[in-house]
């Protein structure tokens, strides 16, 4: 047998975010998200991930995956392959537009309901810290009393998780083990398959059972990553070889720092015209790349 990737975003949409993915994603939630009192998720519906603007202006944003539990609580999740620019501003902007936008004109601030912003990284973005999953809320600095529980951010390392098949001692080290190596797996191992929630996911991510236009978009998104990945490392290498350059031919400690700083930036220009020529948008380009549209443009 052969799995799908489940850490590009077509797979780890098709599995959790399907039409049929309802038990799924509630195992997967309430093996990962301590909620109040100890409280289980009975119910939720999946939802459209695409969050509408409702003032003009506001920028439109899509999200993985995103359900509404029976509490009234908001879950939004994605699945981050890449560590680009503004990455922890566009999740935080996407938690708190799914907080405010519940609201319409006239109605009263009591009837939010909490939003919890779930993101799976495939790289370490808290390198201080040693365990895959981490937690955050608004917190009083010095007394770390709560100020409100209504927005968090979780996030689960990837690279962090390092247990094998026979370490696995829980339903969230089995969740985890799945997301990070379904891709690699030849067969579904024993541990894995006695819980119907997970031997449901590995059905969905058997590529086996898809058509060939998923086993297109598949393969278009796994080529199109590595096309990020490999473009990416080209330009920082680049970058850093004609920063040497320039601080040498400057001849100072000063000038050589400058000079990294040109070659990197001039790298990461040649990354967002090379996603540009395989039909990527501007905006999406240039928020890949870390740069910004004026200097893709050469207006500064």
């Amino acid at each position: 047998m052969k799995f799908l990737d489940v850490k590009t975003d077509f797979a780890f949409k098709k599995v959790f975010g399907s039409e049929g993915s309802k038990d799924i994603l509630l195992s997967f939630l309430n093996s990962l998200v301590l909620f109040a009192g100890g409280e289980v998720i009975e119910d939720l519906t999946i939802v459209d991930p695409y969050q509408i603007p409702l003032i003009k202006g506001m920028k439109d944003t899509y999200v993985d995956v995103k359900a509404k539990l029976s509490t009234g609580t908001t879950v939004i999740i994605e699945m981050q392959i890449l560590n680009v620019q503004g990455m922890e501003q566009r999740i935080l902007y996407n938690a708190a537009k799914a907080y405010f936008t519940q609201l319409v004109q006239g109605e009263r601030y009591h009837l939010l309901n909490p939003v919890i912003a779930l993101t799976i990284t495939d790289f370490i973005m808290f390198a201080e810290m040693k365990e895959y999953k981490s937690t955050f809320r608004l917190t009083e600095k010095n007394y770390l009393i709560d100020y409100n529980g209504d927005i968090e951010l979780i996030f689960i390392e990837l690279p962090k998780f390092n247990k094998t098949e026979v370490e696995l001692s829980d339903i969230t080290d089995k969740w985890i083990y799945f997301i990070k190596n379904a891709g690699s797996l030849a067969y579904i191992p024993e541990t894995l398959s006695l819980l119907p929630e997970l031997s449901h996911a590995f059905t969905i991510a058997n590529e086996a059972g898809l058509t060939l236009e998923e086993q297109e978009a598949q393969w278009k998104r796994k080529d199109f990553i590595m096309l990020q990945k490999g473009s990416i490392e080209l330009a920082e290498k680049k970058g850093l070889e004609r920063g040497r350059e320039e601080g040498r031919e400057e001849g100072r400690e000063a000038g050589l720092e400058e000079g990294l700083e040109k070659g990197i930036l001039q790298g990461k220009l040649e990354v967002a015209r090379r996603l540009l020529e395989k039909g990527m948008s501007a905006e999406e380009a240039v928020e890949l790349a870390g740069v910004n549209v004026d200097m893709l443009t050469g207006e500064k």
